[in-house]
């Protein structure tokens, strides 16, 4: 692992303390899954947007899909 420098404001850095001492981890730790999880996100976001984009050009059919639609239950109408 790297050592990095980071700089906090401090409300922030006293939230980050409060949710560490709960959580039993330390900053490190913490900041680590944070970021983790920030990635995840991106990438997720990144294949939604890549996803529409492929529908917008490429829509399906109404017969692709019209097969499914005995399938749907939304509920009580």
């Amino acid at each position: 692992m790297k050592t990095i420098q980071m700089t906090l404001d401090e409300p922030l850095l006293w939230k980050v303390d409060q949710l560490t001492a709960q959580l039993h981890v330390t900053r490190s730790e913490f900041i680590r899954q944070a970021l983790h999880l920030a990635l995840k996100q991106h990438e997720i976001a990144a294949l939604e947007a890549q996803h529409a984009r492929g529908y917008a050009q490429h829509p399906a059919a109404a017969d692709e899909v019209a097969e499914w639609s005995d399938e749907q239950h939304w509920g009580e109408e």
